[in-house]
């Protein structure tokens, strides 16, 4: 099982040190350091170096903890991982050894209720992981129905997107909304709970907090990166939660390997003339075990998929399956 050294449970932690397989000597980038769960086992794993990137300025308080257990070894980069071949090169590294993904919202954001993430307390409609930008209420009181609708039922999967799109409009047109809990308390007013365990309020909020932070066009950036960066028998891993997530990280695999395993990493990709640039490590995605589902519940939508650099080019072709989306002003 994962080693719990932060006060955040690092989702399939075993899983990922094992398809990451960090060994001495090694340049591994946490793209998404979050509370540095990741960066501090793959640090007790193996005697190797450790770069962590994140956007959010919390991560910040972390990084320094973690700095002054591991001196050199470690290293903190703020900025979004989306930029991670831009970041790296500024600060003059060069083809890691393996790059580690986990995508989406972090426990520390979600619990933190002035962030707004969550309606499960009340909070400013914020979102923002950066603090910059656009917030959620923004979207809210200033988008049109249409890209309102579009939002929720494209990033969250509601089917019921307009009437809530409509209720929106016809409340802030009387008072703005500012709070979190004034906008669940509006959608679960608006539509009818049925029998979903699910709170209806919920693929709204998870629509928001992916559109604001632009995740997905994030995603995308990271993995074409990826794919850049790494040297030759390096490890790319990602974990996601969401099945929009989950589908780009498989997508972008199954053509960048020709649907190819280990260790038949020459052959030709079907109606291509790239070469396979990865590798798959395991052809069926990982999921957590239920002894890790027993002490954390958020693993239970976690999907890992993880493959090797080979030695080919990168593809000619940029990978960008993305929506089209309203614009983020």
């Amino acid at each position: 099982m994962a080693n719990i050294d932060s006060p955040h449970y690092s989702v399939l932690m075993a899983e990922v040190l094992e398809t990451l397989a960090p060994q001495d000597g090694d340049l591994i980038v946490d793209a998404t350091f979050g509370a540095g769960g990741y960066s501090r086992n793959i640090l007790n794993h193996a005697n190797c170096q450790v770069i962590g990137l994140d956007r959010d300025p919390n991560a910040q308080m972390a990084a320094d903890q973690l700095a002054v257990g591991y001196g050199d070894r470690f290293k903190f980069i703020a900025g979004q991982f989306g930029d991670m071949q831009t970041l790296l090169s500024e600060n003059n590294v060069q083809k890691p050894d393996g790059i580690v993904l986990d995508i989406g919202i972090s426990s520390m954001q979600i619990d933190q209720a002035e962030r707004g993430f969550s309606f499960q307390k009340d909070g400013p409609l914020d979102m923002r992981m950066s603090a910059k930008g656009m917030s959620a209420a923004d979207v809210v009181n200033q988008f049109s129905e249409a890209d309102l609708a579009r939002i929720f039922y494209i990033l969250g999967d509601e089917k019921r997107s307009y009437p809530i799109a409509g209720a929106i409009l016809r409340q802030r047109a009387e008072k703005p909304f500012e709070t979190t809990l004034e906008l669940a308390n509006l959608i679960e007013n608006t539509i009818k709970k049925g029998k979903s365990k699910i709170h209806v309020a919920t693929k709204v909020f998870q629509a928001l907090r992916i559109f604001v932070n632009e995740e997905l066009a994030e995603l995308v950036k990271a993995l074409n990166a990826a794919e850049q960066l790494l040297k030759p028998d390096g490890r790319l891993v990602v974990v996601s939660f969401h099945s929009l997530e989950d589908r780009i990280v498989k997508n972008f695999l199954k053509l960048r390997t020709g649907n190819v395993s280990a260790p038949s990493r020459y052959v030709m990709v079907v109606d291509t003339q790239d070469k396979p640039s990865f590798v798959l490590i395991n052809r069926k995605v990982i999921t957590a075990t239920s002894e890790e589902l027993d002490v954390n519940i958020r693993s239970r939508s976690a999907k890992l998929r993880a493959a090797i650099r080979t030695d080919a080019d990168v593809f000619a072709e940029y990978f960008n399956p993305l929506p089209v989306m309203p614009n983020l002003a």
